[in-house]
C-alpha cells in the first residue's frame, strides 16, 4: 500500500468517524429545553467568571434576573442579545468569550441562538452554579461496600488472613508474587518500632528469635500494644494530623505553656484504647459532654491547638478578616482530620473540584463561631467549691481592708480637691512634656548629673517603666554644648529592661547617642550621666517623643515627677531642679499630688497598718493552691444570623445559613440542620455526632487509611487528608472499605485494627528488592514486599537516647525545650547547642513551638506544626550527616554508649564491640565488621567507634 492509498483510507475513515460523532452530537429535535440544553452550556463555560461571588464585568449569569436584567439576552432577538454575539466568531476572528478555555462549538452556539429565538424560557427559581470536577458519585462519598475477602490465592500462608486475600488478588491481576517472610530479628525490630517507636532490647530479640512457638509473635504484638510507650508513639502520629503546637504562631508567636495536658490526654486515651468515635466527640465537644471532668474538657483544646493571629489589629475590617481566618483554620483542621475533605476550599465560592457548596463551609463556620482562643480555669465543681470555701473568709477580709484603705485615700483626695485652687498656685510652671522638658538653673559645676524619678505618666505611683529617648546636659558657656553626648565623653548608667533577643535594645546608652526615636526603657528609678570632666552646666533637657509621633501611646510613657541632682564626686549630691512646682501631667498625677499633700501623719500611720494587714491576707490567699488554667479556649454565645461571605470577605454578606451538616452526603449520612438560636455547644456536638454516625462512610475510611499509612509508610490512598478529586484514588478500594467496616466491627478501637494489620503476611513479609516485581510496581504500592523506611525524627532521637542508656521514660507533664525561649515584642526560639539531662525524655514531650528550628529533629523532617502534616516528608540531605556527626548531642551520647558498653561487656574490646552492635543493631557483628571495628577502636578508642555507629544507616533504617 503506497502513501496515497494510506492517506485515502485515513481520510475516508476520518470522514466516517466525524460523521458518527456529528450524529451523536446532533441538536435535539423539538423545542430547546433550558435545563437539558442551555444550563450545561452556561454552567460549563460562563458561570465561573459571571456569578455573584465573582461577577466579572458586574455581570452574573446565574439567575434570570442577572441575564435579562442586564440586557445580555433579549428574548426572540438573537442579534440584539450581546451574550450570543460575544460567543460567536465575527469576521473570521475568534469569539470574545469565553476568555478562559476553548470557544463554544457550533452546536452550543446554535442551541443558544434557537433558545433566544424561541423566547429564552428560564424556569422560575432556576439558579445556575459552576459544576465541581466530581459529583456525589465519587468513590469516597459512597456508602461503605459490604465486601467479603476474595478467595485465597498465592502461597498457602496468604490464603487465610483477610488482608492477605485482598492483597494477593491484586498480585494475580498484575503477575506479581509476594516476598518470603522476614527473618525473626527483622520482624521484631519492625513491629517494635512500628507500635512503640523504640528499638527492642538485645535480650528481647534473642528471646523472640529462639522462641519458635506459633503464638510467640501474637504474644509479642499483645505485649507491645499494652505498653505505655504505644500511646506515646501513636499519639505523635495523631498530633501531626491535628496540627498540635505549643506557640501561637504568626508574627508574635508567643509560647503557650499550658497546652501540654491535651498532649497527655491523647497519649492516655490511646493507651486506654478509647474508641475513636468517642475521641471525635471529645475533641469537638468534650466540654459539652463532660463539663465537670477536666480530663475530658481538655480534649476540646483540639479546637484551639492550631495557630492564630493575636496581634490585635485595631482596624475593624482587618480584625473581622483575622477572625474569619481563625475560624477557617478550625474548619480546615476538623474537616481534613476527620473527613479527609478540603472543605476550606469552599470559603470563597463553591468548591472547584469536590461537590462541596459554599453554604456547607459557612454551616461549619456557624458551628465554630463561638470558639475563642485563650486559657481558662478547668476544674471540677468540687474543686471549685473547696477553693471557694478556703478563700471565702480571706476574700471578705481582703475586701474589708481594701475598702478601709480606699476610703482613707478618698477622704484625703476630697480634701485636696476642695483646696485645688490653693494648690494650683504652687504649680506655676507648665507640666512636663514628652516632646521636650527643660530645666534651667544657676551655673553649677558637675561631673555627675542624676535624674531621680518619683512617678511616671501612665501610673504616677510607679517609679519604673518610663522611657527617655535623649537626656541632654548643656554647658553654661556660650555657645552651649551638650556635654552628655557619648561622642563628647559622656557615660549613661541606669537599670534597663533586658531584651534577651535584642541586646541593648533599651539600654541607658540610648539617651546620650544624639539620635531621637529609640528610648531607654527604665527598670530602675535613677538615670546617672557621668561627664568626661567636671563642667559648669546650667540647663538640662530630656524627652521621650521629640517628634510628637506617639500621640499619648504608652510606647513613649514619660516621667511625671522627678528630681534633678548634680555632684562633683558622685557621693555628695545637690538638688538643682524638681518637678514639684510644675502642673500635674494628667488627672491621675493631680490626684496623687493632692492625696500626698492631704494625708496627715495619723492617716499615714493608719494606712501603713492597713497595708500591713492587707499584705498578710494576700499572702494567705496566695498560699491557697490555684485551680489549673489550661489553653482550652473560651466560648461565647453566637446567636447569628449567619451568612456566606461573598468572595470570602466578611464585609460582603451573602445568603443566610444555619449550622448544618454537609450537603455532600445527603443520601448516605444522616443530616442535621440547627436553627441560629441553637446553643453554641449543641452545634459542635451535632457536628461530632454526624461525623461518627454509622451511615457516614468518610470518617471510618479516613481512619482506616491513616492506620494503614503509618504501618506501611503510605496509605491505600496516598493523600490521607484529601479523599476528593485532588487526592488519590485507593490502590485497593475493596480492602479499604473492608477495613472501614472493621472500624465499626471493632467499636472504633485502634488496637484491634493494629493487631489485624500486623498479624497479616502482607505486613510480615521481607523487604527484599526483586527486579521482576519492581519492573511492574516500582514503589511497591501493591505490597509485593514490605516497604522499608527511615526512622522518623522522634524515633532517631529516642533511639540514640535509648541505646546510650539515657532515655528518661517519665510520662506526662510540661514538656522540655531544645531551644532557649526569648521574648520581647516578638518571640525568638534559639536552638540549644547542649541538650542537658532534663531533655532526655521521649521526643513527644518536647515543647513543640511553631517556626522553631530544633537541631536533629528538624534535620530529620520533624514538621513545623503551623499546619497539619498527614504525611511527613522523608528526605536525605548532607545536613543530616553533618548534624549526626558533629552535634554535641550525638557526641555526648556516643560517650554514654561507650560507657554503657564497657559497663555491660567488661574490658574485652571484642565484647565491647559486640555489645555496641547488639544495642544498636540487635545483632552481632560479622567477622569483617569485627575486624574493621578492632582497627578503629585500637586507633581512636571506643567512643569514636560509638560515634561512627550512631552515624550509620542501619541504625535509622527499618527493613
Amino acid at each position: 500500500m503506497n502513501g496515497w492509498q494510506l492517506f485515502g483510507l485515513v481520510f475516508i475513515a476520518g470522514g466516517w468517524l466525524g460523521g458518527m460523532l456529528a450524529a451523536a452530537e446532533a441538536e435535539p429535535a423539538g423545542p430547546v429545553d433550558f435545563r437539558r440544553d442551555i444550563a450545561p452550556i452556561l454552567e460549563t463555560h460562563c458561570v465561573r467568571c459571571h456569578q455573584p461571588k465573582n461577577a466579572k464585568g458586574e455581570l452574573s449569569l446565574t439567575t434570570a434576573e442577572g441575564v435579562f436584567g442586564s440586557g445580555v439576552v433579549v428574548a426572540r432577538d438573537p442579534s440584539g442579545s450581546s451574550l450570543l454575539v460575544q460567543v460567536t466568531s465575527q469576521g473570521g476572528e475568534p469569539p470574545a468569550m469565553p476568555r478562559e478555555g476553548k470557544p463554544l462549538d457550533e452546536r452550543a452556539v446554535s442551541l443558544l441562538r434557537r433558545w433566544i429565538e424561541e423566547g429564552a424560557a428560564w424556569p422560575e427559581g432556576a439558579e445556575l452554579t459552576e459544576p465541581s470536577r466530581i459529583n456525589r458519585n465519587w468513590w469516597s462519598l459512597q456508602p461503605l461496600a459490604n465486601v467479603e475477602p476474595p478467595e485465597g490465592s498465592g502461597p498457602e500462608a496468604w490464603r487465610s488472613h483477610s488482608i492477605d486475600r485482598f492483597i494477593a488478588a491484586k498480585f494475580s491481576e498484575q503477575g506479581l508474587s509476594p516476598n518470603p517472610p522476614a527473618d525473626r530479628r527483622t520482624l521484631i525490630r519492625r513491629v517494635t518500632y512500628d507500635l512503640i517507636g523504640l528499638p527492642p532490647s538485645p535480650e528481647e530479640v534473642a528471646a523472640f528469635v529462639a522462641d519458635d512457638r506459633p503464638e510467640a509473635y501474637e504474644e509479642l504484638v499483645d505485649r507491645l500494644l499494652a505498653s505505655p510507650r504505644y500511646g506515646e508513639h501513636w499519639g505523635r502520629h495523631w498530633l501531626d494530623v491535628i496540627r498540635f503546637g505549643e506557640s501561637r504562631g504568626f508574627e508574635r508567636n508567643e509560647i503557650i505553656t499550658n497546652l501540654w495536658p491535651f498532649r497527655d490526654y491523647v497519649i492516655r486515651s490511646l493507651n486506654e484504647d478509647v474508641p475513636f468515635d468517642q475521641l471525635v466527640r471529645e475533641h469537638l465537644a468534650g466540654d459539652v459532654l463532660f463539663p465537670d471532668d477536666p480530663t475530658k474538657v481538655i480534649a476540646s483544646a483540639f479546637l484551639v491547638a492550631g495557630p492564630y493571629d493575636d496581634v490585635g489589629n485595631q482596624d475593624p475590617v482587618q480584625a473581622a478578616q483575622i477572625r474569619a481566618d481563625t475560624i477557617d483554620e478550625i474548619i480546615r483542621a476538623s474537616s481534613e482530620a476527620f473527613l479527609g475533605m478540603t472543605v476550606g476550599c469552599a470559603r470563597c465560592h463553591d468548591h472547584k473540584f469536590d461537590p462541596i457548596l459554599q453554604r456547607d463551609y459557612y454551616g461549619l463556620y456557624a458551628t465554630f463561631a463561638g470558639i475563642r482562643h485563650g486559657q481558662r480555669e478547668v476544674s471540677t465543681s468540687q474543686e471549685r467549691q473547696r477553693r471557694d470555701e478556703q478563700l471565702g473568709r480571706l476574700n471578705a477580709e481582703q475586701q474589708r481592708l481594701t475598702k478601709s484603705r480606699d476610703d482613707l485615700i478618698a477622704a484625703a483626695h476630697a480634701r485636696g480637691e476642695a483646696k485645688l485652687a490653693e494648690y494650683q498656685k504652687t504649680w506655676p510652671r507648665p507640666p512636663v512634656s514628652r516632646q521636650l522638658t527643660e530645666e534651667v538653673f544657676g551655673p553649677a559645676t558637675a561631673k555627675f548629673v542624676r535624674l531621680i524619678v518619683d512617678g511616671q505618666e501612665q501610673n504616677p505611683d510607679a517609679r519604673t517603666g518610663y522611657r527617655i529617648e535623649e537626656f541632654e546636659v548643656w554647658s553654661a558657656e556660650e555657645p552651649s554644648r551638650n556635654v552628655a553626648l557619648a561622642m563628647n565623653g559622656g557615660v549613661a548608667r541606669g537599670d534597663s529592661r533586658n531584651a534577651q533577643d535584642f541586646g541593648g535594645a533599651y539600654d541607658a546608652a540610648l539617651v546620650i547617642d544624639g539620635r531621637f526615636g529609640a528610648c531607654w526603657l527604665a527598670s530602675g528609678t535613677e538615670l546617672t550621666i557621668e561627664l568626661a570632666a567636671p563642667t559648669s552646666i546650667g540647663r538640662v533637657t530630656f524627652s521621650s517623643d521629640r517628634a510628637g509621633a506617639s500621640a499619648g501611646h504608652p510606647v513613649a510613657n514619660f516621667v511625671c515627677e522627678y528630681r534633678l541632682q548634680v555632684s562633683v564626686d558622685g557621693e555628695t549630691w545637690n538638688e538643682v531642679a524638681t518637678s514639684r512646682d510644675r502642673q500635674p501631667m494628667n488627672d491621675a498625677h493631680r490626684r496623687k499630688r493632692l492625696i500626698d499633700a492631704e494625708l496627715t501623719d495619723e492617716d499615714r500611720a493608719n494606712l501603713a497598718s492597713i497595708q500591713q494587714e492587707l499584705a498578710a491576707v494576700q499572702q494567705q490567699i496566695a498560699a491557697v493552691p490555684p485551680l489549673p488554667v489550661w489553653w482550652v479556649g473560651t466560648r461565647e454565645s453566637t446567636p447569628g444570623p449567619f451568612t456566606t461571605f461573598l468572595g470570602g470577605s466578611p464585609q460582603r454578606a451573602g445568603d443566610a445559613v444555619t449550622p448544618a451538616s454537609l450537603t455532600t452526603l445527603p443520601t448516605v449520612a444522616g443530616q442535621y440542620d440547627l436553627g441560629t438560636t441553637s446553643a453554641e455547644g449543641e452545634r459542635r456536638l451535632a457536628f461530632a455526632n454526624w461525623l461518627v454516625d454509622p451511615t457516614n462512610p468518610l470518617t471510618p475510611r479516613v481512619l482506616a487509611n491513616r492506620l494503614w499509612h503509618y504501618h506501611f509508610g503510605i496509605g491505600l490512598v496516598d493523600t490521607p487528608s484529601d479523599f476528593g478529586a485532588m487526592g488519590s484514588q485507593p490502590t485497593h478500594s475493596e480492602l479499604l472499605d473492608w477495613l472501614a467496616g472493621q472500624v465499626h466491627e471493632t467499636g472504633w478501637r485502634w488496637k484491634p485494627l493494629h493487631k489485624l494489620i500486623v498479624m497479616s503476611e502482607t505486613y510480615r513479609q521481607s523487604s527484599q528488592f526483586r527486579e521482576d516485581c519492581a519492573a511492574v510496581d516500582g514503589d511497591s504500592r501493591l505490597l509485593w514486599r514490605y516497604p522499608p523506611r527511615r526512622l522518623s525524627a522522634e524515633e532517631v532521637r529516642d533511639t540514640i537516647l535509648g541505646v546510650s542508656g539515657k532515655l528518661d521514660l517519665t510520662m506526662g507533664g510540661p514538656g522540655f525545650r531544645l531551644y532557649q525561649y526569648l521574648q520581647d515584642n516578638v518571640a525568638t526560639y534559639v536552638p540549644l547547642d547542649r541538650h542537658g539531662p532534663e531533655t532526655w525524655r521521649r521526643s513527644i514531650y518536647h515543647h513543640n513551638a511553631r517556626a522553631a528550628r530544633v537541631d536533629v529533629m528538624t534535620d530529620f523532617d520533624s514538621p513545623d506544626c503551623a499546619f497539619s502534616t498527614p504525611r511527613r516528608a522523608e528526605t536525605t540531605t548532607p545536613l543530616q550527616a553533618l548534624t549526626m556527626l558533629n552535634h554535641q548531642f550525638t557526641l555526648e551520647m556516643a560517650g554514654f554508649l561507650a560507657d554503657r558498653a564497657m559497663a555491660e561487656a567488661g574490658n574485652s574490646p571484642d565484647d565491647q564491640i559486640t555489645r555496641v552492635w547488639q544495642l544498636c543493631y540487635q545483632r552481632d557483628p560479622t567477622p569483617d565488621e569485627m575486624a574493621a571495628c578492632r582497627e578503629l577502636l585500637n586507633q581512636h578508642g571506643l567512643k569514636a567507634l560509638c560515634r561512627v555507629v550512631l552515624n550509620t544507616s542501619e541504625l535509622i533504617q527499618l527493613e
